[in-house]
């Protein structure tokens, strides 16, 4: 039986060392009538110390002491120990005997305790591996409310801004944290699925003007929390609170920041709260990608700028919405892309370090055929923000429209591996794959987008050119027809359902489409290029080349990246291409010498 010196409890498991209860080393000895006063044990029978290291966490244990009651001498490994009044009218030969018949054993107690401590340090003190990815969870709101969504969203948007500012930490974007939302968390999964380290999440709930923000950050390796926080705060303070909660996570991933890692943090694009907030509900639209939210983002930013017009990232707000339009809308403005130039170039203007700013005014001057300045700008992009994965995609669109396609796919898989459920990036990886004839490939990462999202229409292009490709021209249909289903008849659809059509052999099908498309066009709601993929897929490369003529008089800003689809490969070794394809400043190919 062993006892507690300090609170006397009993313990009949003769392998506990230490106190359950106060952690102090157990004394070894047989039950009986207490002794001296206050020590519980019989005064007649010296006791046998329990030792016990004394290292700090995580050092190596070299060292052992003895716990000391009124009867019992502090013994040090190799020493004698020393005649001392307080062994309670022991004799100096009785404790000197009692040591040297104790030295023995406890040599083999030191040697057991120096294993087994060491074993423990190394498991439970030797320090973690350093955390270099991490995931910030969409907040969880908890006044279920959607007019505060706006709110819960755009705090872990900001977060994973401010974040992904730092150098060799690397951030999953938003449009992969999205998918999340409203999902049961899985830190263990989520991790798994994004290559991440380490996952934050956070509630917040809002009660009049009041915010109560909670946060936790886990290390997804061995699902420990590293740090959790509860933020009392006012409305006006969320900016103030945003970055405590930065600083608190760079603190707990024990980052090491250069001079300039600091100051970017501490970095302050606003103090105007209310443009703050105007500039969350901005992002928030965007983020849902399709023409009517952009619109709703687009009148968010513009505000934020108005309530503070030195605001920068409310301008990259409006650029990145404006050089979108021309993806989503069935009436695409030809005003979108120049107004999206116009935003960029004063977000620089304002602060020419934001990364984020120079994509979008390279990505805009690609939409613009104004080639010489765009890798410049990508590559300065890249520079300044190293995680952004819209960066590297734009960069990989650019360089596979300019028939670059090695460094295209380098590109795309570099903006998958920062932003793995990315679709669109996928998609474009996809789109790819089929350029260079890797059907496998291409099949791959189409089945990646289904998986995450079965109603995203774009994919379904790539797909039924697949089995188109693969002679399998019932599949090829069907995924074609799918697409225009769930786009609700996008005019960029439709043009690839009229190319299938025509190419199966189903011509009558494929003039009911086109007509449909030349209807859509007299309404500024399709493209040429649409139009001549139908005429393309029929053979007829008079009218194809016709169509792609009016986009070009008209600079129809999406013309570039249909010429690099397959569904003009047939007319790539004539004359007019080339000339087109000069014409807008785009380097000469051969698809005999690019495709299998």
């Amino acid at each position: 039986m062993k006892r507690c010196p300090e609170c006397r409890r009993d313990y009949y498991d003769d392998t506990l060392l230490y106190c359950l209860d106060d952690g102090n080393a157990l004394l070894e000895g047989p039950r009986s009538e207490p002794g001296a006063v206050g020590t519980g044990f019989p005064s007649d029978e010296p006791q046998t110390a329990i030792l016990h290291s004394t290292a700090a966490p995580g050092e190596a244990a070299t060292r052992a002491q003895i716990n000391t009651t009124d009867q019992t001498a502090i013994l040090r490994t190799g020493v004698e120990a020393e005649p001392r009044e307080s062994l309670g009218g022991l004799s100096e030969r009785q404790s000197l005997s009692a040591h040297r018949a104790a030295k023995p054993l406890a040599a083999l107690v030191v040697a057991v305790l120096i294993l087994v401590g060491g074993f423990f340090a190394y498991r439970y003190f030797s320090p973690a591996k350093q955390i270099n990815s991490i995931a910030v969870m969409p907040f969880e709101n908890r006044n279920s409310d959607a007019d505060t969504d706006y709110l819960s969203d755009g705090l872990a948007e900001s977060l994973i801004f401010r974040l992904t500012q730092i150098p060799d930490l690397r951030v999953s974007p938003t449009s992969s944290v999205m998918r999340y939302k409203g999902k049961e968390t899985d830190i263990a999964k989520i991790a798994s699925e994004l290559g991440v380290d380490a996952v934050m999440t956070g509630r917040l709930t809002k009660r009049g003007d009041n915010l109560n923000i909670t946060v936790e950050l886990v290390d997804a390796r061995t699902n420990k929390s590293l740090w959790g926080e509860q933020y009392e705060r006012k409305l006006s303070e969320l900016l103030t609170t945003q970055r405590e909660i930065v600083t608190e996570i760079v603190v707990k991933l024990q980052l090491k920041l250069s001079g300039a890692g600091e100051q970017t943090l501490a970095k302050k694009y606003t103090d105007n709260n209310e443009a703050y907030q105007l500039y969350l509900k901005g992002r928030f639209y965007w983020n849902k990608r399709n023409a009517e939210n952009l619109r709703k983002a687009i009148e968010q930013f513009q505000a934020a700028a108005d309530r503070d017009p030195n605001f920068a990232l409310a301008f990259v707000g409006l650029a990145d919405c404006y050089v979108l339009l021309p993806f989503y809308e069935t009436a695409p403005s030809p005003e979108a892309v120049p107004r999206a130039k116009s935003y960029a170039q004063r977000a620089l203007e304002i602060d020419s370090s934001l990364g984020e700013a120079h994509a979008s005014l390279a990505y805009t001057n690609y939409m613009l055929w104004s080639w010489v300045e765009v890798e410049p700008g990508l590559k300065r992009a890249i520079e300044l923000s190293p995680n952004y994965a819209t960066g590297h995609k734009w960069y990989g669109n650019f360089l596979e429209d300019s028939f670059r396609r090695e460094e295209s796919l380098q590109k795309f898989q570099k903006a998958q591996e920062l932003d793995p459920l990315s679709l669109i990036t996928t998609e474009n990886l996809a789109e790819l794959y089929l350029s260079l004839g890797d059907m496998d490939a291409a099949f791959r990462e189409c089945s990646k987008v289904i998986e995450l999202d079965p109603n995203y229409a774009g994919i379904r292009r790539s797909l039924s050119l697949i089995h188109l490709k693969q002679g399998r021209n019932a599949e090829a249909l069907a995924e074609a027809q799918k697409g225009v289903d769930l786009s609700k008849r996008l005019s960029a659809l439709l043009g690839n359902l009229g190319y299938v059509q025509a190419r199966t052999g189903n011509k009558n099908e494929a003039m009911v489409t086109l007509k449909e498309l030349e209807d859509l066009y007299s309404r500024k709601a399709a493209n040429g290029h649409h139009i001549a993929a139908v005429y393309a897929g029929l053979g007829d490369k008079e009218n194809a080349f016709l169509w792609l003529e009016k986009d070009y008089q008209n600079r129809t800003s999406t013309l570039v990246a249909w010429m690099s689809f397959v569904h003009f490969e047939s007319m790539d070794d004539d004359p007019r291409m080339a000339d087109l394809r000069r014409r807008i400043g785009l380097p000469l190919s051969s698809y005999s010498v690019d495709r299998p």
